[in-house]
């Protein structure tokens, strides 16, 4: 039997969906739990197997409503240890507070370290995250932290449409100087030449688009982030690519949060395609996108992922040739 015991992998509400494809991967089935809510709002989880002594994996994207998902999976994790669980790990496909990472004016919390806390203090062993908006932020736990990249399922699917003749004269766009890497490493993945924009955000929901550092004229540009919330940036990015000159305009981002106006933003905008993951969950509120929008699947990275730990295995493998997370 392997050192760390059987594996078992259970489904957060916010991915039940999603572990379905992880469990498919390892060709096993989701764990068997229940989580109830209780008229004032408490939530309940209720195993109903045995995990003592066993790898545990607990699938649960910390997204909107943000604050009911994270105490959902605190209280998955004190389950889990009450119920003596030989290791605990939280895969979080989308990790929420992840923009309040640093104090960037007087007053304000770093909420994402404090979420950090919470994982750690509730008794997690380890964390599978994907594309945090911020790579510092595996330094605020006190757990190990895998940090996987999505890159490999962008890369898959748009090498994809290359081969059907339907991706020509490419141009990589970073929305913003902070993912110049990852767009610099997708340039050299996909083939095609690179641009970046400078971008001032003037409130949460509200981007300044100014400058254009490279040339976009005649090109199809695909834009990659780690992120689509509101929309302002990319949909401001693409007014000003499509004024440059761009023939098309993609968008990418692993994490399709798509709060707000976003939908509204992104069915009015130049994008012609809007291509995200399943790190959060659809709702019936981006039907008005049609099939400008692509949901790309991480179960299989995942589920690699969770078999890699499980078997005391190397992660880092994966990525060796992809993008890498965003820096």
């Amino acid at each position: 039997m392997n050192e760390n015991g059987e594996l078992k992998v259970f489904a957060g509400r916010s991915c039940e969906a999603l572990c379905k494809t992880v469990c498919g991967f390892l060709e096993g089935a989701p764990g068997r739990a229940k989580v109830v809510d209780f008229p004032d709002g408490e939530i309940l989880v209720k195993l109903d197997e045995d995990v003592r002594g066993r790898d545990c994996y607990v699938v649960l994207s910390t997204s909107e409503p943000v604050n009911d998902r994270l105490m959902e999976l605190l209280i998955w994790i004190d389950c889990l240890r009450r119920a003596s669980a030989g290791r605990i790990t939280c895969v979080l496909p989308y990790f929420g507070y992840a923009r309040q990472d640093r104090k960037d004016e007087g007053r304000v919390p770093v909420t994402a370290k404090l979420v950090a806390n919470l994982i750690t203090a509730a008794g997690a062993h380890r964390v599978i995250t994907i594309d945090l908006h911020a790579a510092q932020i595996q330094g605020f736990f006190d757990i190990p932290v895998d940090h996987l990249s999505a890159t490999p399922v962008f890369v898959g699917y748009f090498q994809d449409l290359q081969k059907k003749g339907e991706l020509k004269d490419l141009c990589l766009v970073s929305p913003d100087v902070g993912n110049v890497k990852v767009a610099e490493g997708m340039a050299k993945l996909l083939g095609g030449d690179l641009a970046i924009i400078y971008k001032k955000r003037l409130s949460g929901s509200t981007v300044e688009t100014g400058q254009l550092i490279g040339t976009v004229e005649g090109k199809t540009v695909l834009m990659f982030d780690d992120m689509i919330s509101t929309a302002g940036t990319v949909c401001e990015a693409a007014k000003l690519l499509k004024d440059r000159g761009a023939k098309d305009i993609i968008a990418a981002a692993t994490h399709g949060v798509l709060v707000g106006p976003a939908v509204e933003r992104l069915a009015a905008s130049p994008i012609s395609k809007v291509v995200v993951c399943d790190t959060v969950p659809r709702h019936a509120r981006t039907d008005p996108l049609g099939a400008k929008l692509v949901e790309l699947s991480v179960g299989p990275l995942l589920g690699n992922a969770i078999y890699r730990i499980h078997n005391n295995q190397s992660v880092s493998a994966l990525f060796r040739n992809s993008a890498g997370p965003k820096r």
